[in-house]
């Protein structure tokens, strides 16, 4: 019953954290992906207050970290990224005082959607920007950001304004995201490239499901909205930022090798299988797809790993990693 809390703020809540905590170069940062991570293990040993108040904990600290980087530079991006930690921690005060999942659900996807476009418009600093650039991204944010709120009180509507808004965010990253460039180029941009790309076209479907059906709260809909966010849209970011965010963060060099694509292909691949399953109502199919999708992660895991123990043993450099920050897609 704890898998959603679990995965979005034990899990993806700790690596953001830590993340977080390294781009703002201050020791009390890393506080918050402590809290977050002892927040997993108490979810892990079924003690589920306890984790909601934990990870609260260490979002409060991430908007903390938010608000100080936010005084220091007041770019987009950062008021994006403080935004998307507010409405992390709104969602986590709310589990904690005992709102159901699916009444939080909003608030942790304008978190994670949020953190992630907000990476990206960071990324994409370089290239030329007109009003209508500006103006698209942030009536998308708008829209992602007010859903939210607006389904306090009514939950279906708010969940399609949220749709409208992973939709718009869906198309801007399509259309102006460096990804499109990238997608050009060999090896590990072009790998980088793809998941980017594919895991925008997710957030595209996960916006029309929302859109069509409002806030299904369990079921097979339920099922198909949130794991084509959680898993085509977030997890696809994982994989593809992977080579670059590992060594910012761990300082560990992650070489890029063709077999990634093998974890990339079967993420989506069994994304799609399961949303026939959900939607065909293939109960066996969908179980199956699902297990398909942890076996990717596992692989990606595995490889990653794997990549970065052979750069040890050959005592690659980390400067001058798989990507080239400046070009990373």
């Amino acid at each position: 019953m704890d898998h959603g809390p679990l995965m979005v703020s034990g899990f993806l809540g700790t690596v953001i954290a830590l993340e977080r905590a390294v781009a703002a170069r201050s020791s009390w940062a890393m506080i918050a992906p402590g809290l977050c991570g002892a927040g997993a293990l108490a979810l892990l040993a079924g003690h589920g207050l306890a984790g909601a108040v934990l990870v609260s904990a260490g979002s409060a600290l991430v908007v903390a970290v938010q608000i100080a980087m936010l005084r220091g530079e007041a770019e987009l991006h950062l008021v994006v990224l403080t935004v998307a930690a507010v409405s992390w921690l709104a969602g986590n005060l709310q589990l904690a005082a005992g709102r159901a999942v699916f009444d939080v659900v909003p608030f942790w996807l304008v978190f994670l959607i949020g953190t992630i476009c907000a990476e990206r418009l960071e990324m994409n600093r370089l290239l030329p920007r007109t009003p209508l650039t500006l103006i698209s991204f942030l009536v998308g944010m708008a829209l992602l950001s007010g859903g939210a709120l607006v389904g306090i009180g009514l939950r279906p509507t708010g969940m399609r304004l949220l749709g409208c808004g992973a939709l718009v965010l869906s198309a801007w990253l399509l259309r102006f995201d460096i990804a499109r460039r990238t997608i050009r180029q060999l090896g590990a941009v072009r790998y980088i490239a793809a998941a980017l790309l594919l895991g925008y076209f997710w957030l595209g479907v996960a916006g029309a499901l929302a859109l069509v059906f409002g806030h299904p709260v369990a079921g097979p809909l339920y099922d198909a909205l949130l794991h084509s966010v959680l898993v085509g849209f977030v997890f696809s970011m994982i994989f593809g930022h992977a080579l670059v965010i590992v060594p910012a963060v761990l300082g560990v060099r992650v070489p890029f090798h063709a077999r990634f694509y093998v974890h990339l292909a079967l993420l989506h691949l069994s994304l799609m299988a399961r949303l026939l399953g959900d939607f065909s109502g293939l109960v066996t199919l969908r179980q199956a797809a699902a297990w398909a999708n942890v076996g990717a992660i596992a692989l990606f895991l595995a490889s990653t790993v794997l990549a970065a123990l052979t750069a040890r043993s050959q005592n690659l450099p980390i400067r001058g990693a798989a990507v080239n920050p400046s070009q990373a897609p």
